[in-house]
């Protein structure tokens, strides 16, 4: 299994799938799974329970995932934030030894202009979105067990580092 943390505009999604079909493994972005569980979009839920009740439903997808079939997973930009979150990727090698916990690291700025104005991230919206940024660095530097830079690099570039660091190779 190789979980993708970062923050929003890393290239967990894109990169993740590149890896999934490099290594015949399925893919799961925990967004999409969020979404398809309880049927509204990752705004909607933000606009109408709010950023905590987003990151406790997060926290219970991300878990299933992790105990979950052999994958390729993509987590939220924020999902480490949570504390139990950060406790179940930290126990990741230790329960299930052929996982990596893999951080695509990417500068703010870079990250911004990926996403540009894409109303379906509300993090965006945030007129802190920078103290979020550095906040966050030390949890995704806590739970990866590997960090890859992604700035200036195309997914597939990135994709071949952590099939390489990862010492994962593709069946056949």
């Amino acid at each position: 299994m190789i979980v993708l943390v970062g923050f929003l505009g890393a290239g967990k999604t894109t990169v993740g799938r590149l890896l999934a079909r490099r290594l015949g493994l399925p893919f799961r972005d925990a967004d999409e799974v969020l979404v398809a569980r309880v049927g509204r979009s990752v705004a909607d839920v933000f606009a109408a329970d709010g950023e905590p009740a987003f990151r406790a439903l997060e926290h219970e997808t991300v878990l299933g995932l992790l105990v979950g079939q052999d994958a390729v997973v993509a987590l939220g930009g924020g999902a480490v934030e949570h504390p139990g979150t950060q406790e179940a990727l930290a126990a990741l090698p230790r329960t299930r030894p052929e996982s990596s916990v893999v951080l695509l690291d990417v500068e703010l700025a870079e990250a911004r202009a990926r996403v540009g104005a894409d109303t379906g991230r509300p993090m965006l919206a945030r007129p802190d979105l920078a103290d979020v940024h550095a906040r966050r660095l030390p949890g995704f530097a806590r739970v990866a067990t590997l960090s890859v830079a992604t700035g200036g690099r195309s997914p597939s570039e990135v994709a071949d580092e952590v099939l390489a660091a990862t010492a994962q190779a593709p069946p056949g």
